[in-house]
């Protein structure tokens, strides 16, 4: 369990404030405590997260809506979903309804904390686990100006440049991920039968496998982000190729075969490096190659993927690389 996720029940643990009646939690990280509770729901676009939520039969809904005497708040990592989690939290909240929020002082607690503050007015805080947990009442106090603001960062974003549809907290919300743009460029143009685009985020690799090998029989899109796996529909809508959208969590296996994949696979947990996630990709990846199939894979020079290729049995080349990031090919032979 995380710091922040203790940290944000320690007020109700102590009985500094009570358990209401029904509660929303935002960010929702099943906790042992919360099955207690009479009545809690969960929002929770991470499907690893959302699985471990509705594994200790706690209530899980695909929108949060209605009005809540309690909402519970652990933000994402970027401050524009951060802020646009306050406003959506805010709506959410019934007249004098309480919002909690707990977050890592490495995340920026102290500065989120001031700009609530300077939004709903006089806050209460705690600090524990290296963290923070602070509560705001909703009640006319609240800055209208700063939480239309707010309520901004919340909207789909539009490139008119490329035309791609985004949402501040998706990876690369703000435009396309240059290790990605790299792998475009490297891709072939003689795909056949089904693709599988691992870690699809908003579909911009899927995009590029379409515009290069438009006869492929199917592409399947594979994504532990709901959010970013909405873009992505909307952003490879019109499209002739067959599509199919999963919101899966790729470390945890494929439930298909495929003649090829592509895919940027992520390499951090929170704020920390984690190769062990980038490695988990490549063992589904092998596992869902039929023989003779292909991967293609795209990322950080320093990460050591390549004795991980050996091991799961691929023959592998490195195609291109530059200062950053480098581009493989891996291929399951088939056997003589």
């Amino acid at each position: 369990m995380s710091p922040a996720l203790e940290t944000l029940l320690l007020p109700f643990e102590r009985g500094e404030f009570a358990i209401p009646s029904k509660a929303l939690f935002l960010g929702a990280e099943a906790h042992p405590a919360l099955k207690t509770w009479p009545d809690i729901t969960g929002w929770q676009p991470w499907k690893p997260m959302a699985e471990a939520w509705k594994k200790e039969g706690l209530s899980l809904c695909a929108e949060p809506e209605g009005l809540w005497p309690l909402v519970l708040l652990l933000p994402g990592k970027s401050r524009e979903e951060t802020l646009a989690s306050f406003s959506s939290a805010y709506d959410l909240l019934s007249p004098g309804g309480s919002l909690v929020v707990a977050m890592a002082n490495t995340a920026g607690a102290a500065r989120f904390e001031k700009e609530l503050a300077e939004a709903a007015g006089n806050i209460g805080s705690i600090q524990k686990n290296k963290c923070r947990c602070f509560r705001a009442v909703k009640d006319a106090g609240w800055d209208a100006d700063t939480l239309e603001a707010w309520r901004g960062f919340s909207a789909l974003r539009h490139d008119e440049v490329t035309g791609f549809q985004t949402q501040a907290g998706i990876f690369s919300a703000d435009g396309i991920d240059p290790g990605s743009a790299l792998l475009a460029e490297q891709l072939p143009k003689n795909l056949r039968g089904s693709v599988a685009d691992l870690g699809a985020g908003w579909g911009y690799l899927s995009k590029a496998v379409i515009e290069k090998n438009p006869n492929i029989k199917a592409l399947h899109l594979y994504e532990a982000d709901s959010r970013a796996l909405d873009c992505a529909r909307s952003n490879l809508a019109g499209e002739s190729v067959p599509l199919e959208f999963h919101w899966h969590d790729v470390a945890a296996g494929l439930p298909g075969k495929y003649e090829n994949i592509v895919m940027n696979p992520p390499f951090h947990s929170g704020q920390n490096t984690d190769v062990s996630l980038g490695r988990a990709f490549l063992r589904s990846a092998a596992d869902a190659l039929r023989t003779g199939g292909r991967l293609f894979l795209v990322a950080n020079r320093q990460l050591p993927y390549e004795p991980e290729l050996e091991r799961l049995g691929l023959v592998w080349r490195k195609v291109a690389e530059d200062s950053v990031y480098k581009v493989i090919f891996a291929e399951r032979r088939m056997l003589r």
